[in-house]
């Protein structure tokens, strides 16, 4: 269940394309906070700080006159739910901020797509309390040659400097990548020209330390692009959207976000367009700009899987969660889950307006849940903030399994245990093993990812090596917060064939008189017939009535009655055999009794 290659993941995207989109009704969407004009419009991605608050900015609203609707606020949230407004942007010192960060000073740093001291956008601290500190504002130059920070946000770097873009102007007028000093000394790294890209969206740095990202056009067909530049300014473009041709670029088209960078080392993103249907994209990409597209939305009737995708997270369980801008249900944006490693997408919930529409999802928090914005909702039609908790769940059918006695090396019946997904979020079904396999055997029939409901099984047979007590376990690991979870296996061996009781001692006898009859139970522990029995005694002890013949089927039993009639005083000693076609005979038991 390890990475498939891309050369060979491409060869059974069809095959799988089937059976890959499920719907889910997850039942844990709870709309947390509405927004009204007064605490913020259009709220953009939210943050988790190191003080387990969120934060985040909202593009429009606010208490400010110098902006038509609003110049945007600054806002904490609990977990809970509970949102205060921490400041309100004034225009001087930004409008239209958005999505930011946390630096390791515990401040917060963004951009504005406007305002400033020249109103072409800003660069800004915000300690937690709100107060705001501009540290750039965006050129004086005609055209704000080196501004419009578009939709993206900053990241800081290794290095301890912060990097973002802009999305359009620049020297070139199509946008550019920015290094800035925690003081606020700005450094173009470099302007777009369009055949290399243009209208970038946001940077991520990857553990090579080079930072990749997008551009929504421009590239060598006019549709986009993926790039890498170092902090030196070293640039080169990855991918050009729409390399594949055909109707539509079945590869995408305009990514919106940038990229992140997926634990397996390559990239992740979206196409906001293009794909086999024509919805949009999730892609993958190597470091080198081999470029594999994972999902192509609007694959289910009326794009119900979701449409036009945007944000893209990888969660602690190492799958993929993010929000369509349209589609599902309601044809108002969805949340979906996308396995990393077999791409089987499940549409988490559907929008439907009254809970908001277009979402943005963008953090998992530290307790696993998942929060996220709209842009709108039926209440005001300004936004909401909603939580999500998405998490697998598994349920086996038993805790143990009982093979009872078996015939040393025969293999018994297979017993079977149930795996289900009882959860609301894929399960990565990442392995499933026993403990002694010498014992026991085992075949299974589940797939890499379990949806939500769905279950497989696993089959166990029990075949002894060594006689007495064996025991074992069979394990399923997966990304359920459960796991493993572990089913005790347990059974006896014993030999193929059994004589009981193997010793009977016989109270004294007058000489020449015969005693009560002793009873002896002959097993027949095979799941094969017990063949050519003889039954034999030797000494003063004879066979005085048997249920058993020739043959004994298979599991049966049989008794064989035996009495004693002394012919000399003393001690008298003798036995009990029976031959037969087991690997152990003959089965024998001791015998005594005294003569007086």
């Amino acid at each position: 269940m390890g990475k498939l290659g891309l050369l060979k993941k491409a060869c059974i995207i069809v095959s799988v394309l089937a059976v890959m989109a499920i719907t889910a009704h997850a039942q844990t969407f709870t709309t947390l906070f509405n927004f009204d004009q007064t605490d913020g419009t259009e709220p953009g991605a939210l943050i988790q700080a190191t003080d387990g608050n969120f934060y985040g900015t909202s593009v429009l609203g606010g208490t400010s006159p110098n902006c038509v609707g609003g110049c945007g606020s600054f806002f904490q949230m609990t977990p809970e739910g509970v949102l205060t407004t921490l400041h309100d942007f004034e225009s001087t010192d930004g409008a239209q901020p958005n999505t930011l960060i946390q630096a390791t000073d515990g401040n917060f740093y963004g951009t504005t797509s406007q305002g400033g001291v020249y109103g072409c956008g800003t660069v800004f601290k915000i300690t937690s309390a709100g107060t705001l500190t501009t540290l750039y504002s965006f050129s004086s130059q005609t055209n704000c040659p080196n501004s419009q920070t578009g939709n993206a946000s900053l990241i800081q770097a290794t290095d301890g400097n912060f990097y973002g873009t802009t999305g359009a102007y620049g020297a070139n007028g199509l946008g550019s990548v920015f290094a800035m000093t925690p003081s606020g000394i700005l450094t173009t790294l470099h302007s777009f020209s369009g055949g290399d890209g243009a209208g970038p969206s946001g940077l991520t740095q990857a553990t090579d330390g080079k930072f990749y990202g997008t551009t929504g056009g421009g590239g060598a067909y006019g549709f986009g692009t993926v790039f890498q530049i170092t902090s030196a300014g070293e640039f080169s473009s990855l991918h050009s959207f729409c390399a594949s041709g055909g109707t539509g670029c079945p590869d995408g088209w305009a990514p919106q976000t940038g990229v992140i960078q997926g634990t397996d080392g390559n990239f992740y993103g979206t196409t906001h367009y293009g794909g086999t249907h024509q919805h949009g994209t999730v892609f993958e990409i190597t470091n080198t700009g081999t470029l594999y597209t994972v999902y192509p939305f609007c694959f289910q009737t009326g794009c119900r899987d979701g449409s036009y995708p945007e944000s893209l997270i990888q969660a602690a369980d190492g799958n993929f969660y993010g929000t369509t801008y349209s589609g599902g249900a309601h044809q108002y944006g969805t949340v979906f889950d996308l396995s990393a490693g077999t791409h089987y997408l499940v549409t988490q919930h559907s929008f439907d307006l009254t809970d908001g529409a277009h979402p943005i999802l963008a953090v998992q928090a530290t307790d696993g849940s998942f929060y996220g914005t709209t842009f709108a909702d039926v209440a005001n039609q300004l936004g909401t903030v909603f939580r999500m908790v998405m998490a697998p769940a598994a349920k086996i059918s038993t805790l143990s399994l009982s093979f009872g006695n078996l015939a040393l090396g025969e293999i018994s019946a297979a017993k079977t245990v149930w795996l289900t997904n009882t959860g609301t979020a894929l399960m990565n079904v990442n392995g499933v093993a026993l403990s002694d396999s010498d014992n026991f055997a085992m075949s299974d029939d589940c797939p890499p990812v379990l949806a939500k409901g769905q279950r497989c099984s696993a089959e166990v047979t029990f075949t002894p090596k060594a006689l007495g007590k064996i025991t074992g376990s069979l394990t399923f690991t997966d990304n359920a917060s459960t796991s493993p979870q572990t089913v005790t296996l347990v059974g006896t061996a014993v030999v193929p064939a059994s004589l009981t009781p193997t010793t009977a001692a016989y109270a004294a006898r007058v000489l020449g008189t015969t005693s009560p009859a002793r009873t002896f139970t002959l097993t027949n522990n095979e799941t094969v017939a017990l063949n050519s029995i003889a039954i034999s005694t030797s000494g003063d002890f004879a066979v005085s009535a048997t249920t058993c013949t020739t043959n004994l089927a298979a599991k049966g039993k049989c008794t064989i009655s035996v009495t004693f009639t002394p012919t000399k005083t003393g001690t008298r000693t003798g036995s009990l055999s029976v031959s037969d076609s087991a690997n152990n005979s003959p089965q024998a038991a001791s015998l005594t009794g005294t003569g007086k």
